[in-house]
């Protein structure tokens, strides 16, 4: 008998418990604490909670490994905007990725580590409508700069420059609306310069300049002749 009672409270407290997740309001909008598994799994897949439909504090999403949660974000909200703080991790609990976002989009600066490090690989910044604006920066597992590119509303604009481990200039480049367009030089480890000439509208113009160990070798009319083998892919 009292093994049954005992059974019996056990059942109450689990049901009381389920109770207190995945309810709705009078609106028939989510309220209160929320936890979801995935399909045919009880794998947990996120937990948060919503405030008559708008999500509030802190929720976390899961992958499912080996049959169990891993932790791969964190969203956290506030009550100011629309806006979430999010960060991203890896399967072994390092910050992958860390920022702002609107729903799915990108908002404002966001940062990026090296695999299984707190050094930072990049950093750059999106304006309200989620396109890469302003300065990207990526970096050496050293911290050194390896390259510095702008964007202005998701396209590829003015100077870009890589840079060796050790500081010496490498490339720099010059674009206009994801284009090739102006100045264009490129570096050996020691900083002597290799080649320089002009692109405008991604084709190669005028008169291009060759060099080694420093010293002029060579000059080449590359009018409309050939594109950039170093092309970015537009993001």
């Amino acid at each position: 008998m009292k093994s049954l009672l005992i059974l019996f409270s056990f059942l109450c407290t689990m049901l009381l418990s389920a109770q207190e997740f995945n309810q709705m309001d009078e609106n028939g909008k989510r309220h209160g604490k929320w936890q979801k598994t995935f399909d045919n799994s009880e794998i947990l897949r996120y937990e948060g909670q919503f405030n008559h439909g708008k999500p509030v504090g802190e929720f976390k999403f899961y992958e499912a490994i080996n049959n169990k949660p891993v932790l791969v974000a964190k969203r956290v909200f506030n009550e100011t905007d629309d806006l979430a703080q999010v960060t991203f991790y890896t399967a072994k609990g390092n910050v992958m990725g860390e920022g702002k976002m609107r729903d799915k989009t990108y908002i404002g600066e966001w940062k990026y580590y090296h695999k299984d490090s707190k050094q930072l690989m990049s950093q750059e910044f999106y304006n309200n409508d989620g396109k890469l604006d302003g300065m990207k920066t990526v970096y050496y597992l050293s911290g050194s700069i390896a390259e510095t590119t702008n964007y202005v509303n998701g396209s590829l604009q003015g100077e870009s420059i890589a840079y060796s481990e050790k500081g010496k200039i490498l490339r720099v480049e010059t674009y206009k609306d994801n284009m090739f367009h102006g100045l264009y030089k490129t570096y050996d480890l020691k900083g002597n310069l290799l080649s320089e000439g002009n692109y405008s509208n991604d084709l190669r113009k005028g008169i291009w300049k060759f060099y080694k160990d420093g010293k002029l070798v060579e000059e080449k009319d590359l009018t409309r002749k050939s594109k950039n083998p170093y092309k970015k892919e537009k993001k």
